[in-house]
């Protein structure tokens, strides 16, 4: 069994109240949002406005060790859904080093595929593109 984490909160009790408030309602725009209405300006100035308090609550709940399901999920998908890049070449290289899938370049024109002999002992899987 892993050590407790301390649950006691030491910050003021009324502001956290507000964000916890402010929390629950960035993250029903977010879900309710999603896709389509998040970009609208009504949408983005009320998510901007609660985003600090937000964020406070998720911090908190993690640094407390107490589980919010609906809070951190609904932040990660906003923070994601406003990235101009995301993480998904970790997984594409995954990929290739498994199933000699290739992977595109940041660096390089869209459609342009490579692959990599990520153990330098080669091998017998071969990498190719096809039209589905």
């Amino acid at each position: 069994m892993c050590s407790r984490v301390p649950r006691h909160f030491d910050g003021g009790r009324q502001a956290f109240i507000e964000d916890i408030r402010q929390a629950l309602l960035a993250s029903k725009i977010v879900s309710c949002a999603q896709g389509y209405l998040l970009l609208s300006p009504y949408f983005r100035e009320k998510v901007d406005a609660v985003q600090a308090g937000w964020r406070r609550v998720v911090a908190a709940a993690v640094s407390h060790g107490i589980p919010s399901p609906s809070l951190t999920p609904a932040l990660s998908y906003f923070d994601g859904y406003r990235s101009q890049r995301l993480p998904a070449n970790l997984l594409q290289a995954q990929r290739d080093y498994f199933g000699a899938h290739s992977y595109e370049r940041t660096d390089r024109p869209r459609g342009e595929f490579f692959h990599t002999n990520w153990t330098g002992r080669g091998g017998d899987t071969a990498s190719s593109t096809y039209d589905a």
